[in-house]
């Protein structure tokens, strides 16, 4: 009985008892943080909206996370009668020479973080760094990544991102001229190319704002017709592509021609 009263006294003991509930709290804190953050930042936000933040929701985790375990682990220190106050400021002076050291690291990271809250861009997004047009196929804490159409990667330091165009944040508007025949009647032609426009907007292949413009041009062997595709930044060379397919069969089940060179060859007898 005496060693099971002296087993509890030792538990009870302010080192015992401090260090395991100073670690509960301090899990029981991070737990809170990660719930509330998470909410605060994904509230009232759609999916992709979502998928966007999630990078800067985990490195907010995972900052918050270490500082109260550092936190902590100072406590425990405490209780055990260790000088913390100077474990302190040698930690100070060791950030300090850390700090300077890594310093375009740091910039990177900071930048990182600014571009994402920022929403500059995100994977995905079409976008110009200087003379460099390309996809995003990742967007780091330290870097991003951009990839150009022939396939050319450009890896860019955050720190460096000052100026950056994004063609994604609006739509694309593709301005195309279909060359037509001069013989052919303006009223078919016109009515081939709104309904070629109503059926790509009702498959969800381009936009409501699409239009048929009319003429735009009349060339020494065609009439041009303008047509206006309001469609998505970054689908829009498959989507013109996919137009100009749609336009020819239906230019193929409609009779009317799309001209081109044509060489005629004469004997000189027969002239």
């Amino acid at each position: 009985m005496k060693i099971l009263n002296t087993i509890i006294k030792a538990l009870l003991t302010k080192k015992v008892l401090g260090p395991i509930i100073t670690i509960i709290i301090a899990r029981i804190i991070v737990l809170i943080f990660n719930k509330a953050i998470s909410k605060i930042l994904v509230k009232g936000k759609n999916k992709f909206e979502i998928k966007r933040r999630k990078t800067i929701i985990e490195l907010f985790q995972s900052i918050f996370k270490y500082l109260v375990y550092i936190i902590a682990i100072l406590i425990i220190l405490d209780i055990f009668g260790i000088d913390t106050k100077s474990l302190i400021a040698s930690l100070g002076v060791v950030g300090v020479v850390l700090g300077l050291a890594l310093q375009d690291t740091v910039k990177d990271f900071i930048g990182g973080i600014c571009l994402i809250l920022e929403n500059y861009f995100q994977v995905g997004d079409i976008v110009t760094y200087k003379d460099f047009t390309g996809e995003v196929i990742e967007l780091g804490l330290r870097t991003t990544k951009i990839k150009k159409a022939s396939g050319e990667v450009l890896i860019v330091a955050n720190r460096n991102i000052d100026e950056i165009i994004n063609s994604s944040q609006k739509t694309a508007h593709l301005l195309l001229d279909i060359p037509t025949a001069y013989e052919e009647n303006i009223a078919t032609v016109e009515k081939t190319l709104k309904e070629v426009i109503k059926k790509a907007v009702k498959d969800k292949i381009i936009l409501e704002d699409s239009s048929y413009l009319g003429v735009n041009n009349l060339a020494s062997h065609n009439v041009d017709y303008l047509i206006d595709i309001h469609c998505d930044q970054n689908n829009r060379y498959a989507i013109r592509r996919e137009i100009l397919g749609r336009i020819k069969t239906a230019y193929d089940d409609n009779n009317l021609k799309i001209p081109y060179n044509q060489i005629e060859v004469h004997h000189g007898q027969d002239l």
